[in-house]
């Protein structure tokens, strides 16, 4: 039943999103050559909670537990797990006040997809080709120093791809030590994603309503004395321990 009623409600979904997104595309464009960064930025943010809005198209819900002890105006690498597409939306509109920019595959970003692949060129991300190691490390490099002189922050899935399962696959640490090696002073702060893979669960069509989908920023950890390997590994461990041990 559950999976009929997806058929029903996610061409709703889609319509929404979709509307969105090319609505927003002008909108993003106005806002950064008339307004500069800020204006663009709170287009962005006004986009992102939109598209957290589809979610009760499916009458899914989503939680966000934020955590209000965290410092602005300093650079925060907040490391999450990833479980769907849909991760991203809240991540941006919630935590907006952190200025987060993401590391993406550059594909996305020349896909000319309304709204996501301008935001991506404008907005501030590091968009990296995985087959070209020196520019990846150098778009890297780019959004660190960004991260020093602006304060701006950073949002990395250091599983690479995302689960299917819930499961989490292994962290690597390839952008979480270039980002510290530049910006050893960033608080390094643990998101666990929770039950977004279920949204998918029958793959993009149709989507799985009626789910519930959490995310939770947990609190900075202590990184003295500790080497990258050191961080990405303890990180992994509290995020596996919510993720994994429920």
């Amino acid at each position: 039943m559950r999976k009929l009623i997806g058929f029903i409600l996610t061409p709703i979904f889609y319509f929404s999103f979709s509307l969105s997104l090319i609505l927003f595309h002008p909108i993003q464009w106005l806002c950064l050559k008339l307004g500069g960064y800020q204006a663009h930025k709170k287009s962005v943010d006004m986009l992102n909670g939109l598209l957290v809005a589809c979610n009760y198209t499916l009458f899914n819900r989503t939680s966000f537990i934020d955590n209000e002890t965290i410092p602005t105006g300093r650079p925060v690498i907040f490391v999450a797990n990833h479980q769907s597409t849909f991760d991203i939306p809240p991540l941006i509109f919630f935590l907006r006040r952190f200025h987060g920019k993401f590391i993406s595959k550059i594909e996305l970003a020349q896909a000319g997809i309304p709204s996501i692949s301008f935001n991506l060129l404008h907005g501030g991300a590091a968009n990296i080709d995985r087959k070209d190691p020196k520019q990846s490390i150098s778009e890297i490099l780019k959004l660190a120093m960004n991260m020093k002189a602006k304060g701006w922050s950073t949002f990395i899935f250091p599983e690479g791809t995302r689960t299917k399962t819930g499961k989490m696959k292994p962290f690597s640490i390839g952008g979480i030590a270039t980002l510290l090696k530049k910006v050893p002073d960033a608080l390094v702060v643990p998101i666990a994603i929770n039950g977004s893979y279920r949204m998918v669960e029958y793959g993009m069509f149709p989507l799985r309503p009626f789910t519930s989908m959490s995310w939770e920023v947990l609190d900075p950890i202590d990184t003295t004395g500790m080497n990258a390997e050191e961080v990405v590994k303890k990180v992994e461990e509290i995020i596996k321990k919510k993720v994994e041990g429920n």
